[in-house]
């Protein structure tokens, strides 16, 4: 059987996760996040791929030394300002009351990553 972890998905089973993880938080945490529609949360979510792609890896190796220096935890910080210019690429649908709401969310963001990624791993070696 194979396993999968969430870096073997293909790009829009990705991008599906991540659309249901905005609009549940969204949902959840309405006085930091603001989702217009299913459309905008899409539209974020590719957004948000693209720049995980092409942004993400460049803004962690610069990051390395400060990531090093504080354990890991400023890989958060590196995935927030993804999320960050996520949003202000995608506009007034998709927002943001501020830098540290978007901190949180981000480590929500990874956290359920993680489940998700165990759980695959967990039914594909049973």
């Amino acid at each position: 059987m194979k396993v999968y972890t969430l870096r073997q998905f293909g790009f829009f089973q990705t991008v599906l996760i991540n659309t249901v993880i905005f609009l549940a938080l969204a949902g959840l945490l309405p006085q930091g996040m603001y989702v217009e529609s299913i459309w905008s949360a899409l539209l974020a979510a590719l957004v948000l791929g693209c720049l995980n792609a092409l942004v993400r890896p460049v803004l962690h190796i610069l990051a390395l030394p400060l990531t090093l220096l504080t354990f890991g935890l400023f890989g958060f910080v590196v995935n927030a300002s993804v999320l960050w210019l996520t949003s202000n690429i995608v506009g007034s649908g998709f927002h943001f009351y501020g830098f540290g709401w978007t901190l949180l969310v981000s480590m929500i963001m990874s956290f359920v990553n993680l489940i998700i990624s165990s759980y695959f791993n967990r039914e594909q070696k049973s």
